[in-house]
């Protein structure tokens, strides 16, 4: 069987994230179902608000250029996305962003994010989970052409909706989890044999 390489990261920087708890639960069983996993953690890899000007005098951040190394490396990406007035994070909009720009000479445009897959999930404390802002991160992933799997989970109560050991405590919201990750490592290894 084709293994897949696929990142897990939550779009947000503070350490006690229930976006980051659901990004490892959700490495973890990528892990199981046989893909290749590499956790990254947003809060290592710091950068100024994207602005044309500074990538016009200085290039990319170091880290952008990272960040992109270890996509390129990768056949998809899960991410956690904390919902923020009803869309995605600064952070997370400011990752994509950055990443998004190519930076080495014949480079095609959007090089990190061509051919690769992409799940989502999110972890709020009201009781739409996140929904509202996986919305507006689906179509963007779309629109730059990421083959995003339909099935997603949101994950409502979110300051308790997990166990000391990081499970969910919800066996039906932990299901839809486990049908999203299976569906996201399935695709990502079908997509890797064609």
């Amino acid at each position: 069987m084709t293994q897949a390489k696929l990142i897990f990261f939550a779009g947000s920087a503070r350490q006690d994230s229930t976006n980051k708890k659901l990004a490892r639960l959700a490495a973890n069983m990528a892990e199981a179902e046989g893909a290749s996993v590499t956790y990254i953690d947003l809060k290592d890899y710091p950068m100024p608000l994207y602005d044309g000007d500074l990538e016009a005098e200085a290039g990319l951040p170091e880290n952008a250029i990272k960040l992109k190394e270890i996509f390129l490396e990768h056949d998809g990406f899960f991410i956690a996305a904390p919902e923020y007035n009803s869309s995605i994070s600064p952070l997370l909009k400011n990752t994509l962003d950055w990443i998004s720009r190519a930076h080495q000479e014949k480079e095609a445009p959007l090089s990190v994010y061509r051919n690769k897959v992409a799940a989502l999930g999110a972890v709020a404390p009201g009781a739409l989970g996140g929904l509202r802002g996986l919305v507006p991160l689906r179509m963007m992933l779309s629109n730059i052409m990421v083959q995003v799997v339909p099935t997603q989970v949101a994950i409502p109560s979110g300051f308790t909706a997990f166990e000391d050991n990081g499970a969910l405590k919800d066996e039906n919201i932990n299901k839809m989890l486990q049908s999203t990750i299976r569906e996201f490592v399935q695709t990502a290894q079908a997509l890797k044999k064609a």
